[in-house]
């Protein structure tokens, strides 16, 4: 995420994903295929995003195209897949499609930012005449 291509685990990938869908103020799901690690704790802990398997009986691409045909609000719904058969299962729908890519490519940009931190307007006006005159008193100078 940071100084170049770096493998990361899956636990690492979804608390990324997290984290940028909380920054944004967007909530989300990941789905793996197969059943995933017998211990499932730790996915249990990423905040911001829900953690799926597909299970043994079916596969990634057909829950993603599943929930992309029964969402009652496509045009708000963001797919984010390089698979063509899901990307066009998005479009169909009037969902937004991204690839995977560049959707990465968008949160690690994101997560990299720094926070902007609202200043006080204080600290740009200046003290009041009322605030100055405090401080002089207070400090016992004559103002």
């Amino acid at each position: 995420m940071g100084d170049g291509p770096k493998a990361i685990s899956d636990v690492e990938l979804c608390r990324a994903v997290g984290r940028y869908l909380k920054k944004i103020g967007q909530g989300g799901e990941i789905i793996f295929d197969g059943t995933g690690p017998r211990d499932k704790s730790e996915f249990d802990k990423v905040d911001g995003v829900e953690v799926l398997f597909a299970g043994l009986g079916s596969d990634t691409d057909t829950i993603m195209e599943d929930k992309i045909r029964v969402n009652t609000g496509p045009r708000g719904l963001t797919v984010v897949s390089s698979d063509n058969r899901l990307r066009k299962a998005a479009r169909a729908r009037k969902a937004i499609s991204v690839k995977s890519e560049d959707f990465w490519l968008g949160l690690v940009k994101e997560l990299g930012r720094k926070r902007r931190v609202d200043e006080p307007g204080g600290k740009f006006d200046g003290l009041s005449d009322g605030e100055t005159d405090q401080w002089l008193d207070f400090f016992g100078l004559d103002g």
